[in-house]
């Protein structure tokens, strides 16, 4: 069963913002799918993975995220 995480995104900006961060969350082991929103800046992620992972993954396209 696949566990849903939830994160507050910051920095994003635009479009571009939503498709880097998107691909940033998809590209970690365990993601089943992502959901990425410009307002209120934030992520919904499926799958088996640790929420330090997740927000390593954002961090290195750029942008802050925090588990909420």
């Amino acid at each position: 069963m696949s566990d849903v995480t939830n994160l507050k995104v910051t920095g994003m900006t635009c479009n571009h913002c939503i498709a880097r961060a998107k691909k940033a969350l998809e590209s970690v082991s365990g993601v089943d799918s992502v959901e990425v929103t410009l307002e209120p800046g934030a992520a919904k992620v499926t799958g088996s993975v640790a929420h330090d992972a997740l927000i390593a993954a954002v961090k290195e396209a750029g942008y802050e995220a925090e588990a909420v």
